[in-house]
């Protein structure tokens, strides 16, 4: 098989996170279950994009994971000690630290989003924003391994 490399695309950052996770030890390792709020500052020239966005009561935030190490490709998890791919895990420490958070959505005032739920720390770059639909969820996905440890917890 050809194993010609395309020339990766650029990303644009769209905004920033304000949060108050200032390391990464402060961060939850996931924030969906947070209470804490923060904003998402959308850049000037990305505004007219937000419309209607107000209308959605979730939203999908991609952002770059910043303060990540790029050069880690198995890892160990917070649920033991065994080593998983990090294609297998939701570390952040990854080759393209791409953070990826469901949040619930506040309240729009001009290009600033109120929303809950964020775990990324203050100075995230915004990569992307997409709403969040029932069709994202699936019941009955799995991850095997994890699975596995939450029975032997109990």
């Amino acid at each position: 098989m050809d194993k010609q490399r395309s020339r990766p695309a650029q990303l644009k950052q769209i905004g920033v996170v304000h949060s108050r996770y200032r390391t990464k030890k402060d961060a939850p390792s996931q924030g969906r279950h947070r209470r804490e709020e923060c904003t998402l500052e959308i850049f000037e020239e990305y505004e007219p994009g937000l419309l209607d966005i107000e209308k959605c009561s979730h939203l999908i935030v991609l952002y770059w994971q910043h303060e990540s190490r790029r050069d880690i490709v198995r890892t160990k998890t917070p649920w033991g000690p065994e080593i998983h791919g990090v294609f297998a895990t939701r570390s952040p420490n990854r080759p393209n630290p791409i953070g990826f958070c469901v949040v619930d959505l506040l309240e729009r005032k001009g290009r600033l989003l109120k929303v809950k739920g964020m775990d990324a720390l203050d100075g995230s770059p915004i990569i992307d924003i997409k709403p969040y639909s029932r069709l994202d969820c699936i019941p009955d996905s799995r991850i095997a391994w994890r699975d596995r440890d939450l029975q032997k917890e109990g």
